[in-house]
């Protein structure tokens, strides 16, 4: 009796050397099992499952069909990497698994991509992709930032102090004459953007035909006062094809920068925002929902893909992300990771602004500009807008804060003389403003 043999190419299975990499997108996963599952199963199971099959040969599924478009297991390491017998009280082992992907099967875009490295895998128990290679093949289809650090530093005329950027607080309010007298204030103090809050796009009490112009207006007239040039970011984030006219319209309003709350809308519609040649001014991608995708050490995906590579590959000019400092729980490691997922070479694609955010005060500023550096925008909302003398000392006190940093003189010993930076350092401290999980 003769015994049919597939041929090794066909399965999904190669050594990481084996394979011609600017053909694949490799996916690096953390994946938990009982010990009596067989790891390399699973993962030949998961990689048919994400290509060529289901959990039953099919007939079309042949050889031919396989050596083109089955993805490949590359790696297994198990952590700790037993060599000689297992201990007796083992609950679980735990891997690193890395499976290649062929790009031809879904092409030089996100949402596909995301549906074969993610996909229904994610429903599979303890599984979290934690990264991405991106050939050179897939990733020259993405144009990323228009401006990035660079062109922002072009934009306002700042030259190497870290942007301060405000967003308005209350989040949600009730016409936007009110927004436009906070907007000033913040500007004359000294932010350089301002931003809508993410809860805040285009209502019918508070619109952008209304917002729109009346923010530009308070822009100008604090631009003269100061001289200095301030970016409205205005929050087009709608339903399709609504964001488009949204985009659209915000410039022919006046509007100089524009944000969007990318994971609401989705990936490949922020991507075609920032891509759109008839977007001319920079786009700021808000964080919002992103807890959902990464937060779990066990499954989903990981923060430096959710917030830092993709939104940047995707054209985002400024990211927002968590901060260990203020309000949200997250590990300055994570923290890092994404900035530096922000920053880093990555081929052709121009470096996103990080944006640190969420509960960050005046005192929070030496501690962010020794993680980050200066090439960064540092966001603040409540530590501008709540501060005892008004939203104009709060910013002025973040200018005083940062010239401090800048100039190398400890923030507490310049507060002893710039009242505004006083006032705020009393009020908020330099400790965490939110709380611990």
């Amino acid at each position: 009796m003769s015994m049919e043999r597939t041929p090794l190419e066909a399965l999904p299975d190669a050594l990481p050397d084996g394979i011609d990499i600017e053909k694949y997108v490799i996916g690096t996963y953390y994946v938990g099992i009982p010990p009596m599952f067989d790891a390399r199963d699973l993962a030949w199971a998961a990689a048919v499952e994400q290509s060529t099959g289901t959990w039953i040969p099919v007939p079309g599924e042949t050889v031919e069909v396989r050596k083109r478009h089955i993805a490949k297991v590359i790696g297994i390491y198990e952590v700790p990497y037993h060599e000689y017998s297992l201990p007796k009280d083992l609950e679980r082992r735990e891997y690193i698994i890395q499976v290649a992907f062929p790009h031809e099967n879904f092409g030089p875009q996100i949402p596909m991509l995301l549906s074969t490295v993610v996909g229904n895998i994610s429903m599979g128990g303890r599984i979290k992709c934690l990264d991405l290679r991106f050939p050179k093949s897939w990733l020259k289809s993405f144009k990323g930032p228009k401006f990035g650090i660079k062109g922002l530093r072009k934009l306002t005329g700042v030259k190497d102090r870290p942007l301060l950027n405000n967003m308005i607080k209350p989040c949600v309010y009730p016409s936007a004459k009110m927004g436009a007298g906070l907007f000033y204030e913040a500007a004359a103090g000294g932010a350089d953007i301002i931003k809508d809050d993410e809860l805040l796009a285009n209502p019918r009490f508070n619109s952008l035909a209304e917002r729109v112009p009346l923010f530009m207006e308070a822009a100008d007239r604090a631009d003269a006062e100061k001289g200095e040039k301030t970016l409205y970011t205005a929050n087009i984030t709608d339903s399709v094809p609504q964001i488009f006219e949204n985009a659209e319209k915000a410039q022919e309003w006046g509007a100089n920068a524009l944000m969007v709350n990318f994971l609401a809308v989705g990936y490949s519609v922020f991507q075609h925002i920032c891509e759109d040649p008839s977007v001319k001014v920079p786009v700021l991608a808000h964080m919002d929902i992103a807890g959902a995708l990464y937060e779990s050490p066990i499954t989903g995906m990981s923060s430096n893909l959710v917030i830092g590579k993709l939104p940047r590959i995707c054209g985002s000019d400024i990211t927002v992300f968590p901060a260990p400092y203020g309000k949200a729980p997250i590990l300055k490691e994570r923290y890092l990771g994404m900035a530096h997922e922000m920053v880093m070479p990555l081929l052709h694609i121009d470096q996103t602004a990080p944006m640190p955010s969420g509960g960050i005060s005046q005192g929070m500023v030496e501690e962010v500009m020794n993680d980050l550096g200066p090439d960064i925008v540092i966001g603040s909302g409540g530590a501008i807008h709540a501060h005892p003398k008004g939203p104009r000392a709060g910013a002025t006190a973040f200018r005083q804060a940062i010239d401090a940093k800048m100039k190398g003189i400890p923030v507490s010993q310049y507060a002893t003389d710039h009242e505004e930076l006083r006032v705020a350092m009393e009020t908020y401290g330099s400790g965490k403003t939110g709380f611990e999980l």
